[in-house]
């Protein structure tokens, strides 16, 4: 049973250009996204995430169209949300980005009580270890001990997100929150029509995901992409606190080459779950 709730990591087909449908029409109000927004979102997080990139990896990296993706970065550049580097032709965030998130209320208790014992379970260890909780249809990243550990490939800081249904912090997320919030969230994903996101909600609707994920109380991705090496890590997550009661997620994150996903699941879920129960107590939760 527990062994389900390792989920393989398919492919995306590339969204190719549609230039056309850039803005989709929402008047009837059907709660259609409008497309162009989306993208500029994307390709704000892709710049606020790496700290610089050209336009290349702009593109890449939002999986924007290269025309497209031109077009949104001079936008931001005209708003003062993104700035070019003097002397080569990349582009980075600028202090303006900082009031987007004005009216947010942060995590702080959590991740104090999160603190040490994430830092003591990466010296016990070795891997690197997030605490991650919801915002919309992305996990969130609030802490990590990626500093404190030379088996990673990059350092992650506060804000970093993955798509929700990407990572396996999502899937625990999904697994462990009310009913009435994950059917809120798979209705939202579901008005994209992504051949992917089809599957994933297929799986976690009808193909017995959730409950997989509930009775082994972990998830797990192999090779994930929305990571700043992508297909070099792979990763276990687990839930702070119980069904309808998920504070937050811990994942551990190892080198994919290094450790197969199953073996880590053998060796790491144990103390993974141990550090997860430790701070829910703490945080009063079950």
């Amino acid at each position: 049973m527990a062994s389900r709730a390792v989920i393989p990591l398919d492919g995306r087909n590339p969204k190719g250009p549609d230039v056309a449908n850039d803005v989709e029409d929402d008047s009837a109000g059907r709660g259609i996204p409008i497309r162009a927004i989306s993208r500029a979102i994307s390709v704000l997080q892709a710049i606020n995430q790496a700290g610089s990139l050209n336009m290349m990896d702009i593109s890449q990296a939002s999986q924007v169209p290269y025309p497209t993706a031109c077009r949104i970065v001079q936008t931001l550049l005209h708003e003062g949300l993104i700035e070019r580097e003097e002397g080569r032709k990349h582009y980075r965030p600028t202090a303006l980005v900082q009031t987007l998130s004005q009216g947010f209320e942060g995590h702080g208790e959590l991740v104090h009580v999160a603190r040490p014992h994430i830092a003591a379970l990466t010296r016990e260890i070795g891997w690197p270890i997030t605490l991650s909780t919801r915002v919309g249809s992305s996990m969130v990243l609030r802490d990590s001990t990626h500093s404190l550990t030379s088996l990673t490939f990059n350092e992650y800081h506060p804000g970093y997100a993955m798509p929700i249904l990407d990572c396996a912090a999502g899937l625990v997320h999904l697994a462990f929150c009310p009913d009435d919030e994950r059917q809120t969230i798979l209705g939202n994903l579901s008005r994209f029509g992504d051949d992917e996101i089809r599957h994933m909600l297929g799986l976690l609707r009808e193909g017995g995901l959730v409950e997989a994920v509930r009775v082994s109380g972990y998830a797990a991705r192999g090779y994930n992409r929305f990571t700043l090496n992508p297909g070099k890590t792979s990763s276990i997550a687990v839930p702070i606190g119980g069904k309808d009661d998920v504070h937050g997620c811990l994942t551990v994150a190892f080198f994919a080459s290094t450790l197969e996903i199953r073996e880590g699941v053998r060796e790491l879920l144990p103390r993974l779950k141990a550090c997860a129960r430790e701070i829910a107590m703490q945080m009063g939760g079950q």
